[in-house]
């Protein structure tokens, strides 16, 4: 199982690809800050942690590059609610 995830600039979304299938964290860029807006994980990948495996490494590239988090997505914002270690991305705006 791969994970590796990866940010696809060109659709927005930072992706990971499991047994073939494609998990996605999908986000708009503002300066200094990144809104997520939907996170879709496959139903073949359902319950396996993925989506949680996907927002963690999207959040770590995210800390890499300096930028703020925006969690519009439901599911990134209770990912950052059970990590507080994440807690520090949230923009304050």
């Amino acid at each position: 199982m791969s994970v590796d995830v990866v940010n696809n600039e060109a659709r927005h979304r930072f992706e990971l690809e499991v047994e073939g299938h494609i998990a996605a964290a999908y986000y708009d860029l503002k300066p200094g800050v990144i809104i997520f807006t939907h996170t879709e994980v496959p139903k073949e990948l359902g319950g396996k942690g993925i989506g949680s495996k996907l927002v963690k490494g999207a959040l770590e590239q995210v800390r890499h590059d300096g930028l703020k988090v925006v969690p519009d997505c439901p599911f990134v914002k209770a990912y950052i609610a059970k990590h507080p270690e994440s807690a520090d991305l949230l923009s304050p705006a």
